[in-house]
């Protein structure tokens, strides 16, 4: 039998401030236990779980890794109005005016991640 992806480990310096956005991101929960000053908080989610892990040094790079978001009971561009009232940011727009394309954000600790079209939009434009 092949593995499962149990969590992505995103390194990060506070992993319960971080984990707070993705919660509500993802609409998810905290795990069992995690509290403020946590060296690792885990978040739950219908999708992977997000595992948050403290580290010395800060960002530097891209991400070589990043999670591709679709949203489930709103459009693109809903969502990523959502998320940046959490407090991501915008780092690309790849929006294209026919409806198609992507945003990529940034969360509160500049990890990127994008947002897609729903599978709604993606019906409804025959991408699927």
């Amino acid at each position: 039998m092949a593995s499962l992806v149990r969590h992505v480990t995103i390194d990060c310096a506070d992993p319960y401030a971080l984990a707070g956005f993705w919660v509500e991101a993802l609409e998810g929960t905290l795990g069992e236990g995690d509290e403020p000053g946590d060296d690792e908080v885990l978040v739950e989610s219908a999708g992977a779980g997000l595992l948050f892990i403290r580290v010395p040094e800060g960002k530097s790079v891209k991400n070589r890794v990043h999670l591709d978001l679709q949203p489930q009971d709103r459009s693109r561009d809903e969502e990523a109005e959502r998320l940046m009232a959490l407090g991501a940011t915008v780092l690309s727009d790849q929006r294209r005016p026919d409806g198609t394309g992507w945003i990529t954000l940034a969360d509160p600790e500049g990890n990127e991640f994008c947002v897609e079209r729903s599978k709604a939009e993606r019906v409804a434009t025959g991408a699927e």
